[in-house]
Order: structure tokens, then sequence, then C-alpha cells
């Protein structure tokens, strides 16, 4: 059996400390600086990740890669995921070209200051994301593939996962950005299950798929995932049979509730923990809890998986009572999406007013919201610290406020 450098000094390490006792002289100063360099590598190794989307629709809503930088995001990520990568035809294709690789940036929307060159090889999003990672080189960056509106490609994909993986690799490692993602994430919603459309590729259809992606890119690049958390989804397909081919999951634990049901019950979108009174009731108003637990008793690593954070709240108008689960007309208006909004308009628009199912939740003018605020999400990661997981990651960079209060949240509650 081969032996790694890093084993090895383990190894050395264990039998020098077995061998000495109290009396014997202080070890020698090159086994001190080894014992520090396995210590601080397994420290790295343990170091819990924050993992935020970014979305390439979004310098078009206003908040550019540069943003990134002058809201403190940076320094505080561990993971970037660019949202989406297409699939069409059961490959990996790009997606919102013009966006993602045209778009031409001036010094002043620029990351870097600097405009983009009318010859430059490649601009957009992609092209900013290239500065970013010059100027934070330890940053890692995930190309995220699917998303609600993209995943109906994979129904095709699963019919052929090795020309599916082929094409996610050639995608990744286009000679226009290699180097500039160290992986890709695989954004499926839902294997085995009803997204947009229905996929019947069977309970091993999202193993399958997993095992040709990693077989492709091999050990030394991140395949990571994010799945959907409602029961529903979780026990349509095999996550546990795919886990050893993961680095890390991220379980949708949001979303669980919302305006498409427009007459209510008003529920909160991201409880931690069920809304009392309605346990064992619904299977539809499952928790963060639920999911948690339930990829637990799987077998999937409790490192493996980060609890997913919304940077949005969803909310009803029309509503009958101040408290949870009461009636409403219709779903409240939005910005952007009828019945969301993201927590830097929600936090003066609907303050919150109280918390249920370990979320936060504001009664005004007839609406109903919940979303998570900084008290929240610091119970949240508590829980995350307490199941052991990995980390945190959330959907996205947009919705924080200027000052980052709830990735600051996510950032002191990991610690």
């Amino acid at each position: 059996m081969r032996l790694t450098s890093k084993l090895l000094s383990i190894l050395i390490l264990g039998v020098f400390f077995v061998g000495c006792s109290e009396s014997e002289s202080p070890a020698p100063k090159e086994e001190k600086q080894a014992s520090t360099a396995v210590t601080e590598e397994l420290e790295v190794s343990a170091k819990p990740k924050v993992v935020g989307y970014f979305p390439a629709w979004e310098p078009e809503r206003g908040y550019r890669v540069k943003d990134v930088v002058t809201r403190g995001a940076a320094e505080q990520l561990t993971h970037i995921l660019f949202a989406f990568g297409g699939v069409e035809g059961g490959k990996c294709v790009l997606d919102r070209v013009p966006a993602t690789i045209e778009h031409a940036y001036s010094a002043e929307d620029s990351v870097d200051g600097v405009a983009d060159a009318e010859d430059a090889k490649v601009k957009g999003v992609i092209g900013q994301l290239i500065k970013l990672k010059k100027m934070y080189p330890d940053l890692k960056l995930l190309w995220s593939i699917g998303g609600w509106t993209l995943s109906t490609g994979f129904i095709e994909a699963a019919n052929d996962v090795e020309t599916f993986a082929d094409s996610c690799y050639d995608m990744i490692h286009d000679p226009r950005w290699e180097g500039l993602f160290a992986g890709i994430d695989i954004d499926w919603e839902y294997p085995n299950a009803c997204g947009i459309e229905c996929d019947k590729s069977g309970r091993d259809g999202y193993y399958k798929l997993m095992k040709a992606v990693r077989e492709r890119f091999g050990n030394d690049e991140l395949v990571t995932t994010a799945i959907g958390a409602q029961l529903k989804t979780l026990t349509a397909a095999d996550y546990a049979k795919a886990a050893p081919y993961i680095d890390f999951f991220m379980p949708m634990t949001y979303d669980y509730s919302g305006g498409w049901a427009s007459q209510g019950p008003t529920y909160p979108h991201s409880p931690l923990f069920r809304v009392p009174g309605t346990e064992g009731t619904d299977e539809e108003k499952n928790s963060t809890d639920d999911s948690i637990r339930y990829m637990l008793e799987q077998g999937i690593p409790a490192e493996k998986i980060l609890l997913g954070i919304g940077f949005y709240g969803r909310g009803w108008t029309g509503v009958s009572q101040p408290e949870a689960l009461g009636s409403a007309s219709a779903p409240a208006p939005g910005k952007h999406e009828l019945g969301a909004d993201s927590y830097n308009i929600l936090k003066t628009r609907c303050p919150a007013s109280g918390i249920v199912g370990g979320t936060a939740y504001g009664f005004c003018d007839g609406e109903w919201w919940s979303y998570d605020t900084p008290e929240t999400v610091l119970g949240k990661m508590d829980y995350a610290k307490q199941k052991g997981l990995g980390g945190a990651f959330f959907w996205q960079l947009s919705g924080d406020d200027e000052e980052g209060a709830l990735l600051g949240a996510i950032v002191e509650g990991l610690k």
C-alpha cells in the first residue's frame, strides 16, 4: 500500500510521541515544525465551508462581482457558486451567453477598477470572476449546472451520463477560463421526482450521473450538489449511495412553503423546526431539522452536509392574522418575483415581529412574510454545529444588506 507524505508524517509523529516520556529530552526543532504543519493542515481541512451563489443575471439588477468585494463578502466566503450552466441535448452548455462571457465592464463597474479590453478573450461575469480569483486566490469557484428552470435537461442527460460528464468537463475546462473553477456543482431539481417536469430516471438515476461526473473530473477537483430538501424529493433518489462521489451536499432548506399555495396557510418558508401544532399533520410542511435528520439517518456523513439559508423571504397578502397558519388571498407582491423579496428589502418593508419554527416573520398591512434575520441565522448555525455539519451555503449574495449582516451571522455563528 502506498502512503502519502502527509500520512507518513503523521505515522512518524505518532511513533515518536508514543515512545517519548516526560523524562526524555524535548523533540528536535524539525519534528516540532512537522507537527505544526500537520496540525495546520488538519485545521484547514476542518474549516467550516461558507458558500454563496452568484447568479449570472444579478449584474443586470445592479449587483456586480465588484460588490462581492466592496461589501466584504469575498473575505468571508470559502466558495462561490456561479449560477447557472444549462443542460441541453443531454450536455452541459453555456446559458445567458451575453451576461456570462460577452458584456464589457467599465472601469467603474469592474471588480479591479480596470475596464475590459476590447479584445479580451472572455468578458462578462466569468471575466469578472477571473479578476476576482486573482485578487483572492484562496477563494474557490464552482460552476453550478441546472437550477429550477434549467433542470429539465437532466432528464435526457440521465440516459447517457458519460456524454453528459464529458461535456461538463469540457465546459469547465474551456481554454478561455481554464483554471478558474475548482470543480462543478450539480443542481438537479429533481431526480426521480417532479420540478418543472417530472423525471423518471429511477432511484439510481442520480447516483449514476454523479458517479460518472466524479469519474470524469477525478479526485483533484470538487464535485458538489444542491438537492431538494422536501422529504418527498429526498426520499425519491438514493443520495446516500451517491455520497462517496460527492464532496459536499447542499440541501435547499428553504422554500418549504410559499405563495404558490395562494390561500395559505401562512407558514415560514425556511423553518428550522416545524411550527408547533403542525407536526405530523402535513407532509408538505417539513423543516430543516426533518431534512437534516433524514440525511444523517441514511448514512450521509454530517461533514458533507451544508445547511441552507435563504437571503430572501416569502409572503402572502390578505392575511387573516399576525401569527402563522393564517388564511390568505394571494401571494404578496415582490420586486422581481410574486410572493418573494430579498432580505435587504424586507428588513424595512416588513420588519420582523416574532420568531416561529426558528425563523423570523413579520405582519404588515395585511401581508405576512417569513425570512431569516441575523438572530435566526445564528440559531441555525448553532444547530449546524450541534449536528457536526460541514458549514453553510446561501441563495444568494445580492439578498444581503450592504453591511453583510446575514453573511456575517453565518461566519460568526460557525466559529
